[in-house]
């Protein structure tokens, strides 16, 4: 594990389904204690492993991302994802990205719990080729076990374990209050639990 310089991209990826607060607060964290310029968020179009559940469909998630992002001038959203026809693999995205914005350090941003999966990716090498990585550390996932996989891809030095504060929130408790019709403010971004409420999204 190593530190960062500072500045740089980092770049979130989930289905954002719906996004939540502990979403923003990762990309705040990341933002913060690594001294990036600005992270992208990047909702997944076709999950390449398992369908999303209770998917909306992918633009109704792109719209939430960004009603999310909306307020805060550091973050942006990307579509390039939800653009893309077949399954969403991270190293196209990354590829694409560098692409973009050449001569600019991107860096992954992902929990541990999904760190430790990394190898089963298509092409993790070329993930931790393209991208330093942030990742935040997971209750139930040590430091060592995150260690060994990137070992194991030659990323020994090329991550930062992120400190996080404790979020009891996730995207399918959100459904669930939504399905119910139970208030969502205070889990999601405002403008992201007014667009579920007056949209019915998950009802």
């Amino acid at each position: 594990m190593s530190s960062s310089p500072a500045g740089g991209i980092g770049v979130l990826g989930s289905a954002f389904n719906p996004p939540h607060l502990g979403h923003l607060a990762l990309a705040q964290e990341a933002l913060w204690q690594l001294g990036l310029d600005e992270v992208i968020l990047v909702p997944t179009g076709e999950a390449p492993h398992k369908r999303i559940a209770d998917d909306p469909g992918r633009e109704l998630r792109m719209t939430m991302t960004r009603l999310a992002a909306a307020d805060d001038s550091r973050f942006s959203v990307s579509s390039l994802e939800v653009d893309r026809e077949g399954p969403s693999y991270t190293y196209e995205t990354l590829q694409m990205l560098a692409e973009e914005r050449a001569e600019t350090e991107l860096v992954f941003v992902m929990g541990a719990d999904a760190a430790v999966g990394l190898e089963s990716w298509r092409n993790p090498e070329r993930v931790v080729e393209l991208a330093r990585l942030a990742i935040a550390r997971r209750a139930g996932v040590s430091d060592t076990e995150v260690a060994a996989v990137l070992g194991s891809l030659g990323a020994a030095g090329k991550a930062t374990m992120l400190e996080m504060p404790q979020f009891g929130v996730s995207s399918s408790a959100v459904r669930e209050r939504a399905a119910a019709g139970r208030p969502l403010r205070y889990l999601v971004p405002e403008p992201v639990a007014r667009f579920i409420e007056e949209k019915g999204v998950y009802r």
